[in-house]
């Protein structure tokens, strides 16, 4: 009986154990994922309200709209190919070289989507911003305490990304108000479901490697998890925006 008794007094205390770490992890990954927004923020707004700044990344055309120049260019799709680098990246980098990245990174996807402050007006964006940061709390919580397994969603909404990615490169040239709606519409719906999906498997990650406690491990899939949810946040706030946002 006290064998038994010790055994689960063991067992209770392993338990704790995990929990704990569970709560400190993900309170990293939300505090990694929170400063990765607040560079963000700031280097938008440096670039979106200083013209000289803008004037490097856009001018005007012929017609008297806004053309992109060759550095523009480059900065829309560096995100991408940083995300790409981030994870072919990562197992060869420390955990503060991960960190850096990630931070690097952030700053650059400010400055690409530094647009925003010319084309829609300050109230909107601030106001979209609490709306996004609503439904990611709300989305996020309920993918961290359902029990449901949702992890079946994966492959269907990497899918449904990859679609959009692909619509979104193509409508650039198109230019179609129908096709960016749909993109805009169908864009919302995937990021949430992603915001609740991503939330499940960095918990569900953590307690699979529980045991083994590696903190160099648990370093880097931290600032991973923070990647995942900060551009599950950009992206949903983004395509918000385009519903929510009143145009200069």
């Amino acid at each position: 009986m006290a064998d038994y008794n010790t055994v689960r007094a063991g067992a209770g205390a392993r338990s704790a154990q995990i929990d704990e770490g569970l709560r400190a992890h993900m309170n990293k990954v939300y505090g990694l994922m929170s400063v990765g927004l607040l560079v963000t923020a700031g280097a938008a707004w440096a670039f979106g309200t200083a013209e000289p700044l803008q004037n490097m990344l856009r001018t005007v055309n012929s017609e008297g709209g806004m053309s992109m120049t060759i550095l523009g260019w480059i900065v829309m799709f560096l995100p991408l190919v940083m995300v790409f680098a981030f994870g072919a990246a990562i197992n060869r980098l420390s955990a503060a070289g991960a960190q850096l990245f990630f931070y690097a990174f952030a700053a650059v996807m400010g400055v690409s989507i530094s647009w925003i402050f010319i084309a829609f007006t300050d109230f909107s964006i601030v106001q979209t911003f609490l709306i996004t940061s609503i439904a990611f709390a709300g989305l996020s919580l309920w993918g961290y305490t359902t029990k449901k397994d949702i992890s079946g969603w994966g492959s269907f909404l990497i899918m449904g990304l990859i679609g959009l990615i692909v619509a979104s490169i193509v409508n650039i040239f198109l230019g179609s108000p129908a096709i960016h709606f749909a993109i805009s519409a169908i864009g919302v719906l995937i990021f949430a479901g992603l915001t609740a999906y991503d939330t499940q498997r960095i918990k569900n990650d953590y307690l699979a490697h529980a045991q083994a406690m590696d903190s160099e491990w648990l370093a880097k899939s931290a600032i991973l998890g923070a990647l995942n949810l900060y551009l599950d946040f950009v992206n949903l706030f983004m395509f918000l925006l385009q519903f929510l946002g009143n145009r200069e």
